[in-house]
């Protein structure tokens, strides 16, 4: 893999700035100066010395952000590393990750955050740490939040589980609305849960496999609205799946709520149909659902119940996904690589949803449900912060090809559009050779 370099001098020549916060679109050439952008217009490519970047044909947009990525380190890196979780995000058009606190040990204190910040330092992909909620993330004691925010950290999550103890999950609302920052809740009661592999229905009953209901997510999303509702703060839902979740956070946000939720690519593209094939690279919490479901995903995006789209990126070794049994598989698959190209193809080749919309819900919505939305400012002077895509371009997915260390994609062999050319950020690029 080539390595990022300096931009220097860059010229994007002839690629169509496409703004989603403006919901503007020009074709324009764009010319980077010690990771600014130096100018916006017309350049005459004969008279320009620096490296050029033909993207005629190409959308030029904000950088991609993803709030929802697990990199593993410290304590599992046989799994990923935050250096190639990073070029994982860099080749699939990320310029941002939110890194979630599942390690081992977990980020619930300024030690690890500081950690993760300094093997992330330097990088073009910039990694925003997410602590955990409560020590341990155990859902029992909270964390010690001031310290963690003065630390980096963006938000509060025990992701992988929900907060047991709803007294701290009120906490928890009312300590981190101090700080203006999300707690984002993996809503799952784990007792209606225990034991399952797939979605509890109809598929789940004809392959004799256990199941996981919706309600075991519903019920913990109505459990944190209710305590939203009576103690303010900034709640974020993780994730989503059912069609009965989206119903209650669009209820949720009627009334005002301070609530922001996320879809998978994962759970937009597949169904539960899917676990036929007792692959279980198709196994994932929350599990895949029905196509009443995926439609309801759908239209929870595109009247902006849902806000953003993340990949829930979640590698692990080739042994667990292919060798183990799918009961004793591990949930969760990666998309750091995916994501854009699934989206593409499902939402704006499918479903006809603007390009600029879904953009939108990669890009300033994830940043400004962390606070971050002036890194992804397009002006003169600014900090570049780019992606260069090929919108028409398809490529096939080869997971043996991926930068991320896993493999435990549910895409294998799938043909998507939308191929990365170019990322800026940080005061550095990367191309991608031909």
């Amino acid at each position: 893999m080539n390595e990022p370099q300096q931009a220097k001098r860059v010229l994007i020549k002839g690629g169509t700035l496409l703004d989603p916060k403006r919901r503007s679109a020009e074709q324009v050439d764009i010319v980077i100066e010690n990771g600014r952008i130096a100018t916006i217009g017309r350049i005459e490519e004969a008279s320009f010395s620096g490296d050029v970047v033909d993207a005629r044909g190409h959308v030029v947009c904000p950088g991609l952000l993803d709030l929802h990525v697990h990199l593993r380190e410290p304590g599992q890196e046989d799994k990923e590393t935050i250096a190639t979780g990073c070029q994982a995000a860099m080749a699939g058009g990320f310029t941002a990750v939110c890194s979630m606190p599942n390690t081992d040990p977990p980020a619930d204190n300024r030690s690890v955050i500081e950690f993760i910040r300094e093997r992330a330092a330097g990088r073009l992909v910039t990694v925003y740490p997410i602590a955990a909620i409560t020590k341990g993330r155990q859902g029992e004691e909270i964390s010690e939040m001031a310290d963690l925010v003065e630390a980096g950290a963006v938000a509060f999550s025990d992701d992988g589980s929900s907060v047991k103890n709803t007294a701290v999950l009120r906490r928890a609302l009312e300590y981190s609305s101090m700080f203006d920052v999300p707690v984002i809740e993996h809503c799952e009661d784990p007792y209606l849960d225990e034991g399952g592999v797939m979605n509890e229905g109809f598929v789940a009953t004809e392959l004799g496999l256990p199941g996981m209901p919706r309600i075991a997510e519903e019920i913990i999303v109505q459990r944190d609205l209710s305590v939203l509702g009576y103690v303010g703060g900034r709640l974020h839902i993780a994730h989503v799946s059912t069609r009965g979740s989206v119903e209650l956070i669009r209820r949720a946000k009627e009334k005002g709520l301070a609530v922001t939720a996320e879809v998978t690519p994962h759970h937009l593209a597949l169904t539960d149909e899917e676990m036929r094939r007792f692959d279980s690279n198709f196994k994932m919490n929350p599990p895949l659902r029905t196509a009443e479901d995926v439609q309801a995903l759908i239209e929870g995006l595109r009247d902006g119940t849902i806000d953003a789209i993340a990949s829930d990126h979640a590698p692990h070794c080739v042994h667990e996904k292919d060798e183990l049994e799918l009961e004793y598989a591990p949930f969760g698959v990666i998309g750091l690589e995916t994501t854009l190209g699934v989206v593409l193809r499902v939402l704006v080749q499918e479903h006809s949803f603007p390009l600029a919309e879904v953009l939108d819900k990669l890009s300033y919505q994830p940043a400004r449900i962390i606070r971050k939305e002036e890194t992804l400012t397009i002006r003169e002077g600014a900090q570049a912060n780019l992606t260069v895509f090929a919108p028409e371009e398809r490529w096939r997915v080869d997971a043996n090809r991926f930068f991320s260390k896993g493999r435990n994609t549910p895409f294998r062999d799938w043909e998507l559009p939308g191929r990365v050319r170019a990322v800026f950020n940080n005061g550095l690029w990367w191309r991608r050779e031909a």
